[in-house]
């Protein structure tokens, strides 16, 4: 599982950059820049969704030994 998890930390991170190199800095809220905009909010938050299930697996796992 976290090998599972590191991965798909990995690929959002790598959705984070790619969108980043779409963004207009003149114009962030205009056409594809929105869409970046967006795509970085939604794969952040796509992180911290994982780092909290990583979190919450390594109190299980104490909770049960």
């Amino acid at each position: 599982m976290k090998l599972f998890t590191n991965i798909l930390i990995i690929l959002a991170i790598g959705l984070i950059i790619f969108n980043v190199t779409l963004l207009d800095f003149q114009k962030p809220f205009e056409g594809d820049s929105a869409v970046a905009l967006i795509g970085i909010a939604a794969a952040f938050c796509a992180v911290l969704i994982l780092l909290i299930f990583r979190m919450s697996k390594k109190i299980e796992d104490k909770m049960k030994n």
